[in-house]
């Protein structure tokens, strides 16, 4: 099955950067990975999470030391497991604590962090794991790719089932409340999602910038649109650029894949934002 898409791609893109069976990986893997972040990306901005977002990434910090100290060959099983678990916890306590939503996610985000990178260095082991920190998306393998694709429509069935809930909790939480939406339980899938994606997807884009994927595409989207529709279909689309021309001018550069797309999407950002007089009136 492999062979046959690999087969097709060098039909389709017959360029001397797709002769490498690693860049075929990574722009199969860009394909299905960056959509997601451009979806997601619409409520992480919408519902002001960016800084929810980023504290997933440091909580997946942690699952990879969890991870490690059982023994796991690849920490990805706890990765992700403790992220969905993190996520729950830091949207229950948000939904029933009198204190700021920044006030919380700072105490869990610096927490988790913190006891990821002290565990990690439990042993003076902490080198070989510090690609989670920026990434390798070069190093995907089809087993990779086989569970970004299982992600990949796992993310998007959950997203049509909740995303006209998820919108109108976007919108107005107290309507949304006053129309039977249960808001924790809403806010509690959409941010497994968001935990799913980040941890998944961590190890390809590193810790220090995948924040930046889950805000920037929307927020370039936002600048220049005023309805859902083409909010998420920019959104998705400015993703998709940025990981794909990302991935080409990392190869051609010889750069980090991950930190070159982020670029990308930035650029795009900015562009939008110049130009936002001209379309939002």
């Amino acid at each position: 099955m492999i062979e046959a898409i690999y087969h097709v791609l060098d039909l389709l893109f017959p360029f001397a950067w797709m002769d490498h069976i690693f860049m075929k990986n990574a722009f199969l893997a860009v394909l299905l990975v960056t959509p997601l972040f451009g979806l997601l990306s619409t409520m992480v901005v919408s519902n002001r999470m960016a800084f929810f977002s980023d504290s997933l990434g440091h909580g997946s910090f942690t699952g990879i030391a969890i991870g490690v100290l059982l023994g796991a060959g690849s920490p990805l099983a706890s990765l992700v497991v403790f992220s969905i678990l993190f996520s729950f916890l830091i949207t229950w306590i948000k939904n029933r604590s009198s204190a700021s939503t920044d006030t919380i996610i700072g105490v869990f985000s610096s927490t988790a962090i913190a006891l990821g990178l002290m565990l990690m260095s439990y042993g003076g082991g902490f080198n070989k794991f510090s690609t989670y920190l920026i990434g390798d998306l070069l190093s995907i393998t089809p087993a990779d790719l086989l569970a970004l694709v299982f992600v990949f429509f796992a993310v998007l069935f959950v997203w049509a089932l909740i995303f006209n809930r998820l919108l109108v909790l976007s919108i107005n939480p107290s309507f949304a409340r006053s129309r039977g939406i249960s808001t924790l339980f809403v806010e509690s899938v959409f941010a497994a999602l968001l935990a799913v994606v980040v941890s998944i997807s961590i190890q390809w884009v590193g810790l220090l910038i995948i924040n930046s994927l889950l805000v920037l595409p929307a927020a370039a989207a936002r600048n220049i649109t005023n309805d859902v529709k083409h909010y998420h279909m920019l959104s998705i689309g400015t993703a998709l650029l940025s990981g794909l021309t990302g991935l080409v001018l990392a190869y051609y550069c010889n750069m980090a894949a991950g930190a070159t797309i982020v670029v990308i999407a930035a650029a795009i950002f900015f562009l939008t934002l110049l130009f936002k007089p001209y379309f939002v009136k």
